[in-house]
């Protein structure tokens, strides 16, 4: 590890906290948002929607970008969408613009939820890989945490009918910032061998730290060689079957856990357990630092533990956990017990769910498919939750707020056989290694 790797490392994960910071940061607007524009629970739904449709037209699009331009440069490009984003939503003067400005947002996360975690795996050495990638997911986090505390803060100040344009103009700072950063890190070695940029690519891996620079370039050409002599072959032949489900069901389940719904709509979840409105945003601070916690934690025991180990674990916690808010709903009885729920909820879900999905993602497809791969786990993770964020508000009103609680443990449950009977282990080895344990050559 020196400086430069974790310079890079530490901005190709920014993009992280963005995504994270724009997930959570409409949970607080939600009320404000209903009054102002007169929504129902249908067009609230539409309201939270709108950005996720724009994370998966991201998300499937920004594969073949990274290919062509790089990941950086592809990333410079989400960092431009964030910033007109959030200057948008801040000064949105109707609801239809606020829903272009959330749109264009969407593309910016679904972008960087691709490009981020491959820029970082393309640089990392194996042993660190894990933790670095994961590095993306700490962002997340630390994203969504900043986000309830500066809603929290800003209740704080009563600003009346503008409080929303506050939430959301937060985010003009660090989008700026992030735009900035990126034009002090290099282009990632892999990408500069696909591009015959040979020279290049050695001085980054030099840069990087590699033990053996030269040797790992070899071993990175030899790949890109494999590649050239199979042209572009499409991800979608038979080979790639176990890493397509690998990365599709990861980020389905991901979504099925009800991580997203729970965030976007944590404050009125709280609301309908008798909370008042200061008090939901100070309880979804409360839950935001848990999931920070839980996830550093997560973090550190990915390389040691393992991917499969950790999504075992979880899926058992969340089961009891999400069981448990189920039943507080269904019989409107021990809502103290409420926010604690959520809390193990929330540890369990990000030390396993959380801290493995956009590694595996990053590592279970070889070089000349990695970004069309993640493109595909990416887009599986944002259709899922594009699909429950529209309909969590809609079956909470026809039904019951204990009703998707009680579908998101059974999923857990069904992730569980899933992970057990069919996921590999892939800690402690190479890109090219993974690559050969599935049998691709």
């Amino acid at each position: 590890m020196n400086r430069y790797l974790i310079k890079a490392t530490i901005v190709g994960a920014l993009g992280g906290l963005l995504f994270g910071f724009d997930t959570a940061v409409i949970a607080g607007a939600e009320q404000q948002l209903t009054e102002v524009f007169h929504l129902t629970p249908s067009t609230l739904g539409l309201t939270v929607f709108i950005g996720l449709v724009g994370t998966v037209i991201g998300a499937m699009g920004s594969g073949v970008l990274g290919q062509k331009i790089g990941g950086r440069e592809a990333l410079r490009i989400m960092a431009i969408l964030y910033t007109i984003s959030a200057v948008g939503c801040a000064f949105a003067w109707n609801w239809d613009s606020l829903m272009v400005a959330r749109f264009i947002g969407g593309l910016g996360i679904g972008g960087s939820s691709v490009l981020g975690p491959v820029y970082i795996a393309e640089l990392a050495p194996a042993k660190w890989r894990g933790r670095m990638v994961g590095l993306f997911q700490i962002n997340i986090v630390i994203g969504i945490l900043l986000a309830y505390l500066s809603n929290f803060i800003i209740t704080l100040f009563h600003l009346g009918a503008n409080e929303w344009r506050w939430e959301f103009g937060v985010a003009i700072l660090p989008s700026a910032l992030f735009l900035i950063m990126l034009y002090g890190i290099p282009r990632s070695s892999r990408w500069l061998v696909t591009t015959n940029q040979n020279d290049e690519a050695l001085r980054v891996l030099e840069m990087m730290g590699s033990p053996n620079s030269a040797a790992e370039l070899q071993e990175i050409k030899d790949s890109v060689h494999a590649e050239l002599h199979q042209k572009q072959e499409p991800i979608f032949n038979g080979k790639y079957n176990l890493p397509i489900f690998l990365a599709a069901s990861i980020g389905l389940f991901n979504q099925l856990a009800g991580i997203n719904a729970i965030l976007y709509y944590l404050n009125p979840i709280f609301a309908s357990a008798g909370f008042s409105n200061s008090s939901s945003a100070l309880q979804a601070v409360a839950v935001g630092l848990v999931n920070l916690m839980a996830t550093v934690l997560g973090m550190t025991l990915i390389d040691k533990v393992g991917r499969k180990t950790l999504l075992l674990t979880g899926s058992v916690g969340m089961v009891f956990a999400l069981a448990g808010v189920s039943a507080i709903f269904y019989t409107h009885t021990h809502q103290n017990l409420l926010v604690w729920l959520l809390v193990v909820f929330i540890i369990f879900f990000a030390v396993s769910q959380g801290s493995v999905i956009w590694v595996y993602i990053s590592e279970v497809f070889p070089n000349r498919v990695r970004s069309k791969g993640q493109s595909i786990g990416s887009s599986a993770h944002w259709i899922s939750a594009a699909v429950i964020t529209l309909y969590f508000p809609v079956v909470v009103d026809k039904f019951s707020q204990g009703t998707p609680f009680a579908f998101f443990a059974v999923m857990m449950l069904l992730q569980f056989f899933v992970v057990l009977f069919i996921y590999p282990e892939t800690k402690g080895r190479s890109l090219e290694q993974i690559q050969t344990q599935f049998g691709i050559h």
